[in-house]
């Protein structure tokens, strides 16, 4: 019997950093879909033609507890103090309960669009979260 598997056994390997730069608390942005342009039917005002044009990729965004010596935060740093932009080849591979993965989403190109770090607020007890939000040109499952 087949059963889906689980979400919640990921990793995100950035080509760079150490093992703690693979571990995020949630990843999303993993989504395609087609830009359309839409054609009047000429003489028939009832119909419009819907064609796909290219496509369009979300955002990754990623998120996890702030590690305050990270090689991926220099990486994202680094693009907003020095506007040096490097782009990496990213993999967010879903794991079985051996971890292995099961399907890799292989991300091509992507850099550091924004960053930031949850509130600090002293009447609460909570993690700080860091948030990557990554661009990139297109992904390609295996």
């Amino acid at each position: 019997m087949y059963y889906p598997p689980v979400g919640f056994s990921f990793a995100v390997d950035f080509g760079f950093g150490g093992a703690e730069d693979t571990y995020f608390q949630s990843v999303s942005g993993l989504s395609v879909e087609y830009d359309m342009e839409t054609i009047k039917e000429g003489g028939e005002n009832r119909f419009e033609h819907k064609l796909p044009v290219r496509t369009k990729y979300s955002d990754l965004v990623l998120q996890r507890g702030f590690l305050t010596d990270s090689e991926v935060l220099k990486w994202c740093l680094n693009a907003f103090e020095s506007r040096e932009f490097a782009p990496a080849d990213i993999q967010v591979k879903l794991l079985n309960e051996n971890h292995e993965p099961l399907k890799t989403w292989s991300v091509s190109q992507a850099w550091p669009k924004k960053w930031s770090v949850s509130d600090f607020k002293a009447e609460e007890s909570t993690l700080v979260i860091e948030t990557l939000e990554l661009s990139y040109r297109y992904f390609k499952l295996r």
